[in-house]
């Protein structure tokens, strides 16, 4: 079942059940385990783990619903509600997507966040937080070998976004989450721009080694800053980049008025 969850609620007590279901699910959403948008396991099967009756999980999902935590789509399911989307409205992702100086305060948000992040994850990191890092890389490393852009773009929002994870401070899970998803839809750049600056993409996979590395080894300095060299290269590709454009406008320009003349 796609973007669903399993395996996460195990029994609970008969004092309170609702109580007990309500608060077990807030502590999933609170510590970024659910995050934005999962959909949750069915009312028979939350039941079944719980070791509950569905008229309780039904009770305790009804209160959620009243919280603003979840939401229902009949004929879906029951969703973790988006609780830090409207910091990021259409409106205002057009708005940063027109205006260069909203992109450059964007690379600063995430330069300091991820640096952060990366260096909490370095000394916070479980096994299973650094296997995941593990597999993502093989995963960025397979598909800068086979020039598979989609793929290398998917892998590198959800590297960002296990590192986050591998933080473990909630606050920060939730809000990334919404950074991500602007990533992910090429909203600022796109990513083969970046892939092009070296005009292999090799120095874009070392970087996100180099993070992966000092993360896994424990290293929060030097995981801090292999993730602040990290934006401070998209930052200078982005000026490499709007540079080139300018200068193929006036070309074009210039070409232009000669045929004119011609």
């Amino acid at each position: 079942m796609p973007n669903s969850v399993a395996n996460l609620f195990g029994p609970v007590g008969h004092e309170s059940v609702a109580d007990t279901i309500v608060h077990h699910i807030e502590e999933l959403i609170v510590s970024g385990v659910l995050k934005d948008g999962t959909r949750l396991p069915s009312e028979r099967t939350l039941a079944d783990e719980m070791k509950v009756s569905r008229p309780k999980v039904r009770e305790a999902l009804k209160r959620l619903e009243e919280n603003g935590l979840i939401i229902v789509r009949h004929g879906e399911g029951n969703f973790v509600a988006p609780l830090v989307g409207s910091a990021m409205s259409p409106a205002l992702v057009d708005l940063y997507a027109r205006h260069v100086t909203a992109f450059e305060d964007y690379l600063e948000f995430r330069r300091e966040q991820e640096s952060f992040a990366a260096m909490l994850a370095a000394e916070r990191a479980t096994e299973e937080d650094r296997d995941m890092l593990k597999s993502i890389i093989r995963e960025l490393e397979e598909a800068h070998a086979q020039g598979k852009s989609e793929a290398s773009r998917d892998a590198d929002v959800r590297f960002h976004a296990a590192i986050v994870d591998a933080s473990h401070n909630s606050l920060m899970v939730h809000t990334m989450s919404a950074i991500y998803q602007l990533m992910a839809r090429n909203v600022f750049y796109n990513r083969d721009f970046l892939r092009a600056i070296d005009g292999t993409g090799e120095m874009l996979l070392d970087q996100h080694k180099r993070i992966a590395d000092a993360i896994i080894r424990g290293k929060t300095d030097e995981a801090a800053d292999a993730a602040a060299d990290h934006i401070d290269f998209v930052a200078r590709s982005f000026r490499v980049g709007r540079a080139q454009d300018r200068r193929e406008t006036v070309s074009r320009r210039r070409k232009a008025l000669l045929n004119m003349r011609a």
